[in-house]
Formats: C-alpha cells, sequence, structure tokens
C-alpha cells in the first residue's frame, strides 16, 4: 500500500513541476511563492478548523489533533528546510528547462539512500538494489543529455541553485522519516497532519514577511496568458497538497522505507519529461528516451524487490 501511495505521489509531483513552470513563465518566484504556501495553508486550514469543532473525528485520516510547542518546533525546523529548498528551486525552475531540473531533483532518492542507511539502518534486498544502481545510471545520462543544451553546470548559478533544493530537499526527507518515526523507533512519533497542516503555515508567514521586506520584481515582459498563468499557480497548491498527502500517509503506514518511498517519488521526472515535451516543447528529448526508459526499468525492479 505505502509503495502504491509514493507512485500516486510521484504522477501529483510532476504535474505540480509542469504547472510551477507554467506560472513562473510569466510571474516572478517570490509573489509565485508566498500564493502558493497561502493556497496550501487554505488548504489545510479546513481539517484544522473542522478537528476543533469535532466535524472530523480522531478516527479519520484527516484530523488534526491538538498540539504544544514542544511539537510545534519539530514543525518551524521543517518549514524552514522546505522553504528553503523550494526557494533555491523556484528559481532554478524559471530560469531552466523543465527537463533539466527534472533528472537534477531526482538525485535526491541517492542522498536520501545513503541517509537512511546510515541513520535508519535500513535494508534493501536484491531487486530493490538493482532498480536503486538503474536510477543512479538514468539520473546521471539524463543529467549529460541536458548538457547538449549548452548549459554549463560549473558555471552557471541556476543549476547551482536546483542542486541546492536537491540537498536540502533530501534533508526534509530524511527529517520527515525522523518525525513520523515511533520514539521506540528512535523518532518524534509527530502525527502525519500536523506537519503537513502547519509546516504550510509557517511557510506562509514566513513568505508574508519576505514578500513585504523585500518587494517581488516586476512580472516578465512576456505578454498575454495572464489568466492561464493564474490558474496555474491554483494548480500547484492543489497537487501540492494532494502529493504530499499522500507521501505523508505513506511513510506514516508499517514497514514503508524512505529510501524506496523518496526514489519513487523522483520518478515524477517521467510525468515532467512528458508534459514538458507537450507543453513547452522543450530540445533534445530523442537522446533522453533512452534514460526514461532505464528509470522506468528501475522503478519496476523497484516495485517487484518491496512485494517479494
Amino acid at each position: 500500500m505505502w509503495l502504491t501511495c509514493a507512485f500516486l505521489s510521484a504522477l501529483l509531483l510532476g504535474f505540480y513541476d509542469a504547472s510551477k513552470k507554467f506560472a513562473l513563465r510569466r510571474y516572478s518566484v517570490i509573489p509565485v511563492l508566498f500564493l502558493n504556501t497561502l493556497l496550501c495553508s487554505l488548504i489545510f486550514l479546513v481539517p484544522v478548523l473542522l478537528s476543533r469543532m469535532e466535524v472530523i473525528q480522531p478516527d479519520s485520516s484527516f484530523f488534526v489533533p491538538s498540539t504544544t510547542w514542544s511539537v510545534q518546533r519539530y514543525v518551524l525546523l521543517k518549514s524552514l528546510i522546505v522553504l528553503s529548498s523550494w526557494m533555491c528551486g523556484y528559481y532554478g525552475m524559471k530560469h531552466l528547462p523543465l527537463t533539466i531540473v527534472g533528472p537534477i531533483n531526482a538525485t535526491r532518492p541517492v542522498i536520501v539512500l545513503l541517509g537512511a542507511l546510515l541513520i535508519f539502518g535500513e535494508r534493501l534486498n536484491g531487486w530493490q538494489w538493482l532498480g536503486v544502481l538503474l536510477a543512479i545510471v538514468s539520473f546521471y545520462m539524463l543529467s549529460r543529455s541536458g548538457r547538449q543544451e549548452g548549459i554549463d553546470f560549473r558555471h552557471n548559478r541556476w543549476i547551482l541553485c536546483v542542486l541546492a533544493a536537491a540537498v536540502l530537499g533530501a534533508l526534509s526527507g530524511l527529517y520527515d522519516k525522523y518525525l513520523m518515526a515511533s520514539p521506540a523507533q528512535g523518532g518524534v512519533g509527530l502525527n502525519r497532519m500536523v506537519v503537513q497542516s502547519y509546516y504550510n503555515f509557517y511557510q506562509c508567514l514566513m513568505m508574508g514577511v519576505i514578500l513585504i521586506a523585500r518587494p517581488s520584481p516586476s512580472p516578465t515582459r512576456e505578454r498575454g496568458g495572464e489568466g492561464a498563468a493564474a490558474l496555474a499557480i491554483l494548480f500547484v497548491s492543489l497537487f501540492l497538497s494532494s502529493a504530499d498527502f499522500v507521501y505523508f500517509y505513506a511513510l506514516s503506514l508499517d514497514g514503508a522505507l524512505v529510501s524506496v518511498v523518496s526514489m519513487v517519488r523522483r520518478g515524477s521526472v517521467v510525468v515532467s519529461f512528458l508534459l514538458g515535451a507537450a507543453l513547452f516543447h522543450e530540445k533534445n528529448l530523442r537522446s533522453k528516451t533512452l534514460d526514461l526508459a532505464l528509470l522506468l526499468l528501475s522503478l519496476l525492479f523497484l516495485w517487484i524487490g518491496t512485494n517479494q
């Protein structure tokens, strides 16, 4: 069940990336990111209020229990990590092709895998290791294919932004496992709805301060498409909230391996690749087809290994 949720989360993340790219083509980063955090906060404000009013009962998957500062401080730290990752990732996404950003983001599972092995003592079977190795090869090949578009990975600041977002995102993934693992397993044992709801609230507050303190640049010079871009911002929030909900639910299930969940979630690169080709007409697609086939094969091996 948890692996199925991981695949669903990957699909939603692919649509999230495409919506984000569409919105950033017309608007600058700060207002898009603020509106995203605001809309996500409004979405999760509903279950928080309904839980307080006892409309949503404790046995519901949407119930948000009351918490104290001893819990909230952990969520606040997560907010800082995630918002830092998003800030770097949004700037990189605005200035780079979607088919370049996706492969770089796909390096996150490698970092998470190393952390999961060292910190949580997770172990993979032979099928899963084969899937991980194939995924690493496919990510490397995708990155090489991207270089053919004339982007110097060593001197491009937007590439560095996406790399920073990948590292911070991997750190967030490991921290998620720590937050939701039971105290007996060395974690904090937080409720997943508490984490998802309140980290959105904190991010919205922080982005509000950033928006006021540092006015965002004017929109891009492209004319037209304002309505579609504004609608894309709404879809950014909807797809992200749904993807994270399914992701947190997967991690809360017994037997969930954070290394495998994170690897499968990076399968969103397949969805974003297809949408990048269809919606944004990005270049150098033919050479990336084999790379994507390897990635799909790696996900298949992960699936087989987990269901043995």
